[in-house]
């Protein structure tokens, strides 16, 4: 029974990861159908990422109220419904409308997921669950591009996965009873149900709290900075051309989804603690190679080394979560890690953009290597103030 959850927990990280490039890969066929203009696209990123952001903080409310297995069911239908309304749209305004759904769906499944598996499973799971996040990012644009060369349009594309996902949904509602079986989840749950979610205030109390929020805001600042601005970097800094930067631009995202998979096995040697700072390291040495004037070679085996650090600091993290604030407090403080992140991957790219405009794009890798030792000062913060058990 365990190993049949897992494999169903493996599907659904998958399925996490198959919305989230969506609308990047197809707005710049959807903004000519809708008539307005391209940066329209941050209007429906915003609306998404709030509602995320808003589900993140209600997961330990949901989670406790309704128990992981059902928050699944309910949070992936959502998404499916949302999906599905995206496809149907035929106005601007309906897009934004969907993007309600869209966003809530997606942070108590993600936050409520980590939880489950940060309990209940050993590090190299969580790393390799991650990695299948990254596979669905890579599959999503996939199957975009599919139904675009098809000539089907965009709506097909995300009819697609819409039907992938009620198809996940009906997965999720058969192995409910599989949840319940799950003794240390049960037990957890039952133990819970009674007990009142912790409020933000509470939470804030909380020793190494703050610490882990803006680490993680740290981290998503970092990820989502080098992913976003990694082509223009190369094309307008080091003179690549704009096809072969957008090519190697990707290999950032390589990086990172083949270090989680490389990262599972050495989570089976390192503790989560190890494993992040190994990851920082990893990082800095990746930022100072695109720092270093050494060429094109330089800053692309640099992005790659940067994706490699970023692979086990994530899950790892999370992972860690359990050990650092106790079982009965891990659904509230990762609710709060995931709010962090989804609010630095919406605020701070696009800061980025600003600052480059207003001055130059050199000052991408400067703005990476402040982001990376803020996240060292907090993680080794987090350490000090919480012990593991």
């Amino acid at each position: 029974m365990a190993s049949l959850l897992l494999a169903v927990i493996y599907v659904a990280f998958i399925s996490l990861g198959l919305p989230d490039p969506l609308l990047g890969s197809a707005w710049p066929s959807m903004y000519k159908d809708f008539g307005v203009d391209i940066s329209f696209a941050g209007i429906i990123a915003m609306i998404i990422a709030s509602g995320t952001v808003f589900s993140s903080l209600m997961s330990d409310w949901f989670t406790k109220k309704a128990g992981v297995g059902k928050v699944m069911v309910i949070s992936v239908a959502t998404t499916a419904l949302a999906l599905f309304g995206f496809s149907i749209s035929t106005s601007f305004w309906m897009l934004c409308i969907w993007s309600i759904p869209y966003g809530l769906g997606a942070g108590s499944v993600d936050a409520a997921l980590n939880n489950y598996v940060a309990l209940n499973y050993k590090s190299r799971h969580m790393s390799w669950l991650h990695c299948m996040w990254g596979v669905g990012t890579a599959i999503g644009p996939s199957i975009m591009g599919f139904a675009l060369a098809g000539q089907h349009g965009w709506n097909y594309g995300y009819r697609y996965i819409a039907i992938f996902q009620t198809a996940l949904t009906v997965i999720l509602v058969a192995s409910v009873p599989l949840w319940k079986k799950n003794k240390a989840q049960s037990d957890l749950h039952e133990s819970e149900k009674n007990e009142r979610p912790l409020s933000l205030r509470q939470i804030f109390l909380i020793p190494g709290a703050k610490e882990v929020m803006i680490a993680f805001f740290c981290y998503s600042t970092l990820e989502q900075t080098t992913g976003l601005w990694a082509g223009s970097y190369l094309a307008l800094y080091e003179n690549v051309s704009p096809e072969k930067a957008a090519f190697f631009a990707g290999m950032f995202y390589i990086g990172i989804t083949a270090g989680r998979a490389i990262s599972g096995f050495l989570t089976m040697k390192m503790n989560d603690t190890q494993m992040i700072r190994l990851g920082q390291i990893f990082a800095l040495a990746g930022v100072v190679a695109v720092i270093l004037p050494f060429g094109q070679i330089s800053t692309i085996g640099g992005l790659v080394t940067i994706g490699l650090g970023c692979a086990p600091i994530y899950p790892c993290i999370i992972h860690s979560t359990p050990a650092h604030f106790g079982a009965d407090k891990s659904q509230a403080i990762i609710g709060i890690q995931m709010a962090s992140a989804y609010t630095g991957t919406t605020l701070m790219p696009p800061l980025f953009g600003m600052i480059a405009s207003k001055t130059t794009i050199a000052l991408y890798p400067f703005c990476l290597l402040l982001a990376l030792a803020l996240l060292f000062i907090m993680h080794e913060k987090l350490v000090k103030k919480t012990s593991e058990v």
